[in-house]
């Protein structure tokens, strides 16, 4: 079987599509912030991220955050996620999106900054894990100047801590490029939440 031929039609194919993002819905985008993380021990720091649509129906996103948690065991610890999305319009300014990502999580500096007494428990360290999510919703433009988005999705971590969560985002721009975006993520009681400049193109 000759790869050259196969490849081509696959271009053809892939070039011919017509583009299906809703209006006034870009998936090119980087963006920074703050994020916060509110479980038993708080965690704060920061975050980057990115979405690149290399197809009108797909998109590759990235990101990277650093957070501290804020009680005794003054664990740092670092998070990065990649993935593929899939995205259809369904209505003019509504888009079906979908996503597969995977992540991982790296402890830094988990042990008590103080010697425990003999009849303490021991402590609790976290150690390192890997998961994937996968999630689906709608994303659409809300007004000239404001987008909004609404996902639910499954996390399975490769220890067995699997769980639904659903996430709520939204975008207001100042330009056709610059925005602020936030978002926050309902997990298990918990959440998360980020807030920091977009830029779109």
């Amino acid at each position: 079987m000759k790869i050259a031929p196969l490849a081509v039609a696959l271009c053809a194919a892939l070039s011919s599509t017509v583009a299906v993002a809703a209006d006034g819905i870009s998936y090119n985008h980087v963006e920074a912030g703050y994020l916060r993380t509110d479980i038993a021990g708080d965690a704060s720091g920061w975050a980057a991220n990115g979405s690149w649509a290399f197809h009108p129906n797909f998109h590759a996103f990235a990101g990277y955050a650093s957070q501290n948690v804020d009680d005794a065991r003054r664990a740092d610890f670092e998070r990065w996620h990649l993935g593929v999305g899939y995205n259809r319009q369904v209505m003019s300014k509504l888009d079906f999106v979908s996503r597969l990502s995977y992540h991982m999580v790296d402890f830094d500096n988990a042990a008590p900054p103080f010697a425990l007494p003999p009849s303490a428990p021991a402590p609790i360290v976290p150690r390192d894990a890997d998961s994937y999510t996968i999630e689906a919703g709608v994303r659409g433009a809300l007004g000239y100047r404001l987008e909004g988005e609404a996902m639910a999705g499954y996390g399975d971590l490769d220890v067995g801590n699997g769980e639904f969560y659903v996430r709520l985002g939204a975008q207001a721009k100042f330009s056709e490029r610059w925005g602020i975006a936030g978002d926050v993520k309902l997990f298990g009681g918990d959440t998360q939440w980020f807030v920091g400049p977009r830029l779109s193109w």
